[in-house]
């Protein structure tokens, strides 16, 4: 597993398809907001943590098209099926550097880039603590996603359709967590419910997706 896991991340890093993809897409989202709605701090400092989620959510789907697609295209997907790894853990491991060089850097670098929505001290700090709590979801779900249109042609469409409506709950969690959290009030329900998708999502999905692979394998 720890050879996968780090044969994938130089492959992302190599290929620039998830550290510096997803963080220019967020930095571009969050530079823009500010022309779109007007320079109210206050308008700002309300709607930041809805904004950066939905930023983060977005950026997280360029790069889950490849999960999958490299190891089809040069045959090793194959060969990974009839590994002593099981296909359930080789989902979990693509799903893992995923969230290495996608949803970990975008979690850290939601504390500067909230300072240019006028983010205070905690309410950054919420943001980014809720980011590293639904993030995981996000790769989860989306090597699912990934796992069901493999082979696709061109199925970088057809997965963000299949991803986007199971990436609504973590998305209201998330952001409700963070904004109460902002605002001082009491953020439990929305964390637990936050924690229980990514908890849900990781010890379920990578089943899902080992099934799914199997049998687009066949």
């Amino acid at each position: 597993m720890r050879a996968l896991l780090l044969r994938d991340l130089r492959l992302a890093v190599r290929a620039g398809g998830g550290f510096g993809l997803a963080l220019a897409f967020f930095l571009i989202v969050v530079v823009l907001v500010p022309f779109a709605v007007g320079p109210e701090a206050a308008v700002l400092a309300r709607i930041g943590p809805g904004v950066l989620w939905v930023a983060a959510l977005l950026a997280t789907l360029l790069s889950l098209d490849r999960l999958f697609a490299l190891d089809w295209e040069d045959g090793a997907l194959p060969l990974l099926a009839t590994s002593p790894l099981p296909l359930e853990g080789v989902a979990l491991v693509k799903a893992a550097a995923h969230w290495i060089t996608t949803g970990l850097p975008l979690s850290l670098a939601a504390i500067p880039l909230g300072v240019l929505l006028h983010g205070e001290g905690a309410a950054l700090l919420w943001l980014a603590g809720t980011l590293l709590l639904g993030t995981p979801a996000l790769s989860v779900i989306g090597a699912f996603g990934a796992a069901l249109t493999v082979g696709v042609r061109r199925g970088g469409l057809l997965l963000s359709l299949l991803v986007l409506p199971l990436y609504v709950p973590t998305l209201i969690f998330g952001a409700e967590a963070a904004r109460r959290g902002a605002e001082g009030l009491d953020a439990t329900v929305p964390l637990l419910m936050l924690g229980g998708i990514s908890a849900g999502s990781l010890a379920l999905l990578p089943f899902a997706a080992g099934a799914v692979l199997r049998i687009n394998l066949r």
